[in-house]
């Protein structure tokens, strides 16, 4: 199934580890703003920064934005069983 990606769940990953965008931004070795142009979805995370955001603060990749099923996937599925 496909997938379009909803809004970034950044921030709720960092509240549930107990620690800050400035906490990341400091062990990913990058300037805090950058981690809140991916909290404020100015920007999409590139995969390899999401991979080790998810290993930095213990979660999985999958768990950094909702994840919306592409409707035109959905309807053509159903239409054949």
């Amino acid at each position: 199934m496909k997938f379009e990606l909803g809004r970034c769940l950044l921030n709720e990953r960092l509240i549930e580890s107990g620690k800050s965008a400035e906490w990341l931004a400091n062990n990913m070795l990058v300037k805090p703003e950058r981690v809140y142009d991916f909290i404020d979805n100015k920007r999409v995370m590139p995969l390899k920064f999401a991979i080790s955001i998810a290993d930095f603060i213990g979660c999985d990749v999958r768990d950094l934005y909702e994840l919306i099923p592409n409707e035109y996937e959905v309807k053509r599925k159903s239409q054949y069983p």
